[in-house]
């Protein structure tokens, strides 16, 4: 038995979970609502405050589905209870960003600044950093799935590069570096 698939689905307090006639499962709580279409061989189950998913057999097409749906559903849960922030870090000489209501202006390196639009879901809020150090843009929603997309699409304008590190990276992460042409002449 998949060990993340049998596990209940605890409902935090304000959390309701309602499954359609076509396997759709949608998730209300005070920070918004989310809905996930399930596979039909895939059973959800709402008991009081506890979401179960069962599978009818030990196929692996079943067993994959199991706990992909779990977390699924786990995700939209805590999403529309608590929500979710990436903190991404721009780091490079010049590079900086600006929110302008659902656009973000940002300056990385071009010879232009780039604007990129939000979807209505994700709040963006640049942190107040002190001099000298990279600018830190932090995102909030409460899907999990559309914030993962919208930071790696980010991410995808400039990669940190190995030598000096500049680049958006999130908060937190290591970088693998490498050693630069002189210290490998010697």
């Amino acid at each position: 038995m998949s060990r993340i698939g049998k596990l209940p689905v605890n409902l935090p307090a304000g959390v309701t979970v309602s499954i359609d006639s076509g396997n759709v499962v949608k998730v209300k709580g005070p920070l918004g609502e989310l809905s996930q279409k399930v596979d039909a061989d895939i059973r959800v189950t709402v008991e009081g405050n506890v979401v179960k998913v069962s599978r009818p057999t030990d196929q692996p097409r079943h067993r994959s589905m199991h706990g992909l749906y779990r977390s699924l559903i786990q995700n939209m849960a805590t999403g529309v209870s608590a929500g979710y922030t990436i903190r991404q870090e721009f780091v490079g000489v010049g590079y900086r960003v600006e929110v302008k209501g659902q656009v973000l202006e940002m300056s990385l390196g071009y010879s232009h600044d780039i604007h990129f639009m939000l979807p209505n879901e994700i709040k963006a809020e640049t942190e107040q950093v002190k001099k000298g150090q990279a600018p830190i843009l932090a995102l909030k929603s409460h899907d999990k799935q559309l914030l993962g997309m919208v930071a790696a699409k980010l991410r995808s304008l400039r990669k940190p590069e190995p030598y000096k590190g500049k680049g958006i990276k999130f908060v937190g992460e290591q970088l693998r570096r490498k050693a630069g042409k002189s210290a490998s002449a010697k």
